[in-house]
């Protein structure tokens, strides 16, 4: 790569951290809807052309934001978490969701409007299909019956990404000064130990 390709590069990076950092700002002060391609300029202190060098609009804009977040998360979980098939290390998993915490708390405004109203929603889809994508072969091992009815796997990924969403979303709107590593904890006691038995697997320290 030539010098003046990485100096364009680092423009395009600072323009787009602008944009992001703009764009999130505004979406916290007036909500998504009443923010306008002229509102993020004008925050971001580049002119409309700038924008649309970027992204092709608004919506773009929006799946770019969700696109960052799910890469923080994909960086993070570890797909080699469950061993000899079905034992899982209770303390490496705490120390995953512990890391994953710890990003969301460095990106507080960011990671609470996206935890807000039908971004939440959104969210959780996308968290959803995550989490079923980097673990569909375990998954696929997996068999859930209640009173010999299977249990679809995605009505337990749907129930597991709602309330770690909704744990997220208290968190960062509460007084609570919960620590990252006490977050992690109580995730797991509330969808660890006797959910993880539920789908098969077996705990070990």
């Amino acid at each position: 790569m030539h010098y003046s390709d990485k100096k364009t590069d680092l423009r395009i990076l600072r323009s787009k951290k602008m944009i992001f950092e703009a764009f999130v700002k505004l979406v916290k002060l007036k909500g998504y809807e009443a923010v306008t391609i002229q509102d993020i300029a004008t925050e971001a202190m580049i002119n409309r052309a700038t924008f649309y060098a970027h992204f092709k609009d608004k919506n773009d804009l929006y799946d770019e934001v969700f696109s960052y977040a799910l890469d923080t998360f994909t960086k993070i979980l570890d797909s080699e978490l469950l061993e000899n098939g079905n034992q899982i290390q209770i303390n490496k998993l705490e120390h995953m969701i512990t890391e994953i915490f710890y990003v969301i708390r460095e990106n507080r405004i960011f990671y609470l409007i996206l935890t807000e109203g039908n971004s939440a929603n959104s969210l959780k889809k996308k968290v959803h299909t995550l989490i079923e994508q980097r673990y569909a072969e375990i998954f696929n091992q997996l068999k859930i019956t209640e009173n010999d009815v299977e249990v679809p796997i995605d009505f337990i990924i749907d129930y597991m990404s709602s309330i770690f969403i909704s744990m997220v979303h208290w968190w960062l709107t509460s007084k609570s000064d919960f620590p990252p590593e006490q977050m992690a904890h109580l995730l797991i006691k509330l969808v660890g130990n006797g959910h993880l038995t539920v789908l098969g697997i077996e705990v070990i320290k």
